[in-house]
């Protein structure tokens, strides 16, 4: 690989990138993502199949878990679609995304590319980033401080022991925006097609659990499949940003340092990059958002190099650190409402 240490021009984020093209780490890799788009709808499918094999016996319920699972995979890719990782052509990226993510997954790409690119572009910055926006959860202390009336402030002095449960209901919400989104965005790009995807899941989601099992084994199987996949996605997002600086709402900060210093990496094996969807090289995601999934362990090394060079603080840790980080963080914004609380009740 090219040396950082070689002639510098420009600024600092563009140094890095000319290594990065250098080494061509920013070249599709086709052939991965075949063989990784093959495995994964293979599993889809092959869960799907296991629930025509069990039928209508409770224990389809394993089925649904393990569902979750593989749709949780299938979203993955959806994601890499959206960020322009794997077609070289545009058009190919957005057809995997509608197949991957209206069709199979029941989510809409066109809100997801419009709200994860918000994210991209301001990573952890008030009024910018809608992954910190109101929401259930206070992720700034802005946020817990204005929280009005009983069960919002409830939740938010108790939101680290929430955190875990309240992803189970995560699917549920990522659907009914999907649907919002498309009903009040009128003038979305490509909005029929995916009103007509999405239709055509949610017509196949339920006809085959109607058909195969009875209303009320089918209402179990939508919550526990819907609950593993919120709780999944949860968990493979959750450990990117939470609990890292927050960059206030006027606050200018370039690129580079934008995008390192509000990030996390996460340490693992081949199974932990294969489990978060390569997510746990967030720093480097965000650095190279069209970066191929398969090529972001590569550039780590370049990156990190970058960053000591210029005094930037790289943040890695295990996967169980990324969460302690997060819930410590939430845990923290609540104390202030518990020691309210208390000084009421004394």
């Amino acid at each position: 690989m090219t040396s950082l240490l070689a002639t510098r021009r420009g600024s600092d984020y563009a140094v890095l990138r000319r290594a990065v093209c250098a080494a061509n780490l920013l070249d599709r890799t086709p052939g991965r993502y075949a063989v990784r788009a093959v495995v994964t709808l293979a599993f889809f499918l092959a869960c799907w199949w296991m629930v025509g094999v069990v039928g209508s016996s409770w224990l389809v319920l394993i089925v649904a878990g393990v569902l979750g699972v593989a749709t949780t995979q299938v979203a993955f890719l959806g994601h890499d679609g959206g960020h322009q990782q794997v077609a070289s052509s545009k058009s190919g990226n957005t057809a995997l995304g509608l197949v991957a993510g209206n069709l199979l997954t029941g989510l809409s790409i066109g809100w997801w590319v419009d709200k994860h690119n918000r994210h991209h572009a301001n990573p952890n910055k008030e009024d910018h980033d809608p992954d910190i926006g109101e929401g259930v959860l206070a992720f700034t202390t802005s946020q817990a401080a204005n929280r009005q009336g009983p069960i919002s402030r409830a939740i938010t002095r108790n939101q680290a022991v929430l955190f875990f449960p309240l992803l189970t209901l995560e699917g549920l919400n990522l659907h009914a925006a999907s649907v919002m989104y498309l009903r009040k965005a009128t003038c979305v790009r490509r909005r029929r097609i995916e009103i007509v995807l999405l239709t055509l899941h949610l017509m196949a989601y339920a006809g085959v659990l109607l058909w195969l099992l009875s209303p009320v084994q089918a209402l179990a199987f939508v919550g526990v499949h819907q609950a593993v996949f919120g709780f999944y996605m949860g968990c493979s997002f959750a450990p990117n940003h939470k609990g890292m600086p927050i960059i206030a709402a006027d606050e200018d900060v370039d690129y580079l340092r934008r995008q390192v210093l509000t990030s996390r990496n996460v340490r693992g094996s081949w199974l932990v990059d294969q489990l978060l969807g390569g997510l746990n090289y967030q720093i480097e995601h965000h650095l190279f958002p069209s970066m191929p999934r398969a090529n972001l362990k590569r550039a780590q090394r370049l990156v990190r190099e970058h960053c000591a060079l210029h005094r930037i603080t790289y943040t890695e840790t295990s996967l169980g650190g990324s969460y302690r980080m997060a819930l410590r963080h939430l845990h923290a914004l609540g104390e202030p409402l518990r020691a309210a609380r208390l000084m009421v009740t004394a």
